[in-house]
C-alpha cells in the first residue's frame, strides 16, 4: 500500500480558494446550531457589540450562548481538527506509509496518559500544565513505537518497505494499548468516582467545557503547526520517496525530521490536553484531500489543515444534535463517520491502481 493517489484535478485550486469560505460558514454554523437555534444576524450583533463596541438590542441569555459558549467551542473544534489533520499529513510522509496518524500511533494515546496523570496526581493547574503533562506522553509514546519498530527489525529501503510499514502500524497498536492501560490504571488506583466518569467522558473527546483561555492556547498552536509544515513542505514532498532519496536533495534529514515530529506532537499534546483524544481526523482527511488537490504538499497541507477543521465543526454539531438533550462525545461522532469513509478511500485507492 502506498501513498500514491490520482493526479489533482482542474478544481483543485477551485476547492483552496472556497475552503476557507466553508470554514467561516462552518464556524457560523456551529455557533448557530444546537438545543436552541439562534439566527445568523443576532450572532452578528454580538459580534459587533464585542469587537467593535457597537450597542445593537441583543437579548442577554442568547449573547451569553453565543459568545461564552458556542463561538469558543466552535473554534477550538476548528483548531483541533486542522491540528489533527496536519499531524496526520506529516506522519505519513515522515514514516511513508498511509496508515500513520497520532491515533494509531500511540500519540494520543500517549498524550492523554500525560494528561490524566497531571489532572489526578495534581502536578500543576491550568491547561498549560495538563499540555506539558501531554507533551511529555506523546514524546514518550512515540519514542516507544519508533524503538520498537527498530527492535523488530524493521527497515525504510530495499525489499523491506512493506514490512517496515507493517512494523511501524503494530507498534503503534501495541503503544495505543499500553498507555489506554496506564491510563485506566491511574484512574483506577488515584481517582475518586467522580473523576472517573468526567475523565472517561473526556477521553472520548469532549468540548463541553471549551472557553477562550482554551482557544488562546489552541489557536496559536494551530497556526503554529501550519506555519511550519508550510515552511518544510517541499521537504515533505521529498520525504514521501524515502529519507534517502530527501537527503540525495540535500535536506538535513534528521534535524528536519526531528524538527516536524516534535512541532506535530506538541499540537497534537495541546489538543488532547483540552479535548481528550479524538480518532481518525488525522487518518481521514490527508486521503480525501489528497483525491482532490494531489499529493503536493504546497496545496496538501493548507487543504487539510482547513478541511479538518470543517470536519470536527461538523462532527461537534452532530454530538450536539443526534440525541436530544445529550452531548455525544465527539470521538464517537468522528469514529462513525470516519470509519466507513475510510473505507471508502480504500476501496478506491485500491481500484485507482
Amino acid at each position: 500500500m502506498t501513498l500514491a493517489v490520482a493526479a489533482p484535478t482542474r478544481s483543485a485550486w477551485h476547492w483552496t480558494w472556497l475552503t476557507p469560505i466553508m470554514l467561516l460558514l462552518a464556524v457560523m454554523a456551529g455557533t448557530m446550531i444546537g438545543e436552541t437555534p439562534i439566527p445568523a444576524d443576532t450572532i452578528l450583533k454580538v459580534l459587533a457589540n464585542r469587537l467593535w463596541g457597537t450597542e445593537f438590542p441583543v437579548d442577554r441569555i442568547d449573547a451569553g450562548i453565543i459568545w461564552s459558549y458556542r463561538l469558543s467551542r466552535a473554534i477550538l473544534a476548528a483548531c483541533c481538527g486542522a491540528g489533527l489533520a496536519l499531524a496526520g499529513v506529516v506522519l505519513q510522509a515522515l514514516l511513508r506509509n498511509p496508515l500513520a496518524d497520532p491515533f494509531l500511533m500511540g500519540i494520543s494515546a500517549g498524550a492523554s496518559t500525560g494528561a490524566v496523570t497531571v489532572a489526578i496526581i495534581g502536578l500543576g493547574a491550568g491547561t498549560l500544565s495538563l499540555s506539558l503533562g501531554a507533551f511529555a506522553g506523546a514524546g514518550l509514546a512515540f519514542t516507544l513505537v519508533v524503538a520498537l519498530a527498530h527492535a523488530a527489525g524493521s527497515g525504510t529501503g530495499g525489499g523491506r518497505a512493506t514490512q517496515a510499514a507493517g512494523a511501524i502500524i503494530l507498534a503503534g497498536i501495541a503503544g495505543s494499548q499500553l498507555f489506554n492501560a496506564l491510563t485506566a490504571l491511574i484512574i483506577a488506583k488515584s481517582a475518586s468516582a467522580e473523576q472517573a466518569r468526567g475523565i472517561m467522558f473526556w477521553l472520548m473527546g469532549n468540548l463541553s467545557g471549551v472557553r477562550w483561555d482554551d482557544v488562546a492556547l489552541g489557536l496559536p498552536a494551530a497556526l503554529t503547526g501550519l506555519a511550519i509544515c508550510l515552511w518544510y513542505r517541499r521537504a515533505l514532498d521529498a520525504f514521501t520517496f524515502g529519507a534517502d532519496s530527501a537527503a540525495s536533495l540535500g535536506i538535513p534529514v534528521r534535524r528536519v525530521r526531528g524538527a516536524l515530529i516534535t512541532a506535530m506532537a506538541l499540537v497534537t499534546a495541546v489538543m488532547v490536553s483540552m479535548v481528550g483524544t479524538i480518532g481518525f481526523v488525522g487518518l481521514v482527511i490527508p486521503h480525501a484531500m489528497r483525491f482532490i488537490v494531489g499529493s503536493r504538499h504546497t496545496r496538501l497541507v493548507p487543504a487539510s489543515a482547513l478541511a479538518g477543521a470543517i470536519f470536527l465543526i461538523g462532527a461537534d454539531i452532530l454530538s450536539r444534535t443526534l440525541v436530544p438533550g445529550q452531548v455525544l462525545p465527539i470521538g464517537v461522532v468522528t469514529a462513525l463517520i470516519g470509519a466507513p469513509a475510510f473505507a471508502l478511500i480504500l476501496i478506491r485507492g485500491a481500484r485507482s491502481r
